[in-house]
């Protein structure tokens, strides 16, 4: 058994982050009921590499966090579709949206309005920069984010222009902050009986991503600067060119470091650096960058990682996601899987028992709408009449 099996979730999210946030839940056990205006379907459905899907309103974009969810077309503009959500309301323990401040307000979906209707009522609010603030209502994107956050200005080669994180880490972090803000909440109900409203930014999920950078910058008033794959202080903590490829070494402690030249075929260097104070480490970098610049050459990215990982130093070649895919570590793991003929990922964790998996594959536009309201006393000839007049789809 899963942890939230028994749990419902009304998500009233799309892109990224809010369907990210829903979808672990979904991974988890919980039924989650992904509601989507009429007309106007979340946009992911309709984006990523393949076309086809496109057109079908099933997009890669939208089916990366889609799975596992039950899918309802319902207008909240409209007098009968806010009756009929309401009623959803009073059999769920969850409602995360990601709407904005106005767009909230207009639909009243307030947390005021909803917890009125199930007084233990878990709300999850999500936006760029929260509920509170003078960018309140501001909106934002995840690369809009990381500008204002300061992630983009750590980020990238030193002198040259910043550079956004190329994946969604924001978005995807800020529905890992919700997912986990969510799952206390229901603790704590279980605890106490008393339901909860959250505030999840995205801005604030930003802070929290670079946790360390940000408390060196409360601490002296400055934060990091970008320094591409060369850590200013640590040879071993570099990228370097191999005979075929890239590889990223990870010897952060004076003991890896170690460890590293010693593999490498330098004991004299292994020695010094085994005897140097750790204040005084950073002196030796251009002289031990040196000679990792040469010697890395002398073999393939892939037998470096494989002889630096056998002597417990931490080192990967430099893959494309496609490569990292493949991997049969990845695979042990079941990060990765079969749902309905798809492949998806699911969790970054596993239990001894009861792990994250997902019960379907990613559903159409309203492909359960008429099963959800059946569940809450409405007809198939009413469901019909309600379809006809456009409140349902």
């Amino acid at each position: 058994m899963r942890p939230f099996e028994g749990v419902r979730v009304l998500d009233l999210t799309h892109v990224y982050a809010g369907p990210f946030a829903a979808y672990q839940l979904a991974a988890l056990g919980a039924e989650v009921i992904k509601i989507e205006p009429v007309n106007q379907p979340d946009m992911t459905r309709s984006e990523g590499a393949d076309a086809e899907l496109n057109a079908r309103g099933m997009g890669l974009a939208f089916q990366a966090q889609g799975a596992g969810k039950k899918c309802l077309a319902l207008d909240l503009g409209r007098t009968e579709g806010q009756e009929i959500f309401a009623r959803l309301v009073e059999t769920a323990d969850v409602v995360v949206l990601n709407y904005t401040l106005p767009a909230v307000r207009r639909l009243e979906l307030t947390y005021e309005r909803l917890s009125a209707l199930k007084p233990d009522l878990i709300y999850c609010a999500i936006s760029g920069f929260g509920q509170l603030g003078p960018k309140a209502e501001h909106p934002a994107y995840d690369t809009v984010i990381q500008a204002f956050s300061g992630i983009m200005a750590a980020n990238g080669e030193a002198g040259q222009d910043p550079v956004r994180v190329g994946p969604a880490m924001v978005d995807y972090g800020t529905g890992a902050q919700a997912a986990l803000a969510i799952s206390a909440a229901l603790y704590g109900r279980a605890m106490t009986g008393q339901g909860r409203c959250i505030d999840v930014a995205m801005a604030d999920a930003a802070l929290m991503l670079q946790n360390s950078g940000a408390c060196q910058a409360l601490a002296t008033g400055k934060g990091p600067r970008s320094h591409g794959n060369q850590d200013p202080a640590l040879a071993g903590y570099a990228s370097y060119k191999t005979a075929d490829g890239t590889l990223m070494i990870g010897a952060y402690t004076s003991k890896q470091m170690a460890a590293l030249m010693r593999t490498a075929g330098r004991p004299a260097e292994a020695d010094a650096i085994a005897r140097t104070p750790r204040a005084e480490i950073a002196g030796r970098r251009a002289w031990d960058a040196e000679i990792l610049t040469e010697v890395m050459l002398t073999r393939t990215a892939a037998e470096w990682e494989q002889l630096l990982n056998a002597h417990h130093v931490p080192a990967a070649r430099v893959r494309h996601l496609e490569e990292s895919l493949a991997e049969p570590h990845f695979q042990a793991r079941r990060a990765v899987q079969e749902v309905e003929g798809q492949n998806l990922a699911v969790a970054g964790f596993a239990y001894d028992h009861g792990s994250p998996a997902l019960d379907h594959g990613p559903h159409g536009h309203g492909a359960d709408s008429a099963a959800v309201l059946e569940g809450i006393g409405i007809a198939p000839e009413a469901f019909e009449a309600l379809k006809a007049r456009g409140t349902v789809a």
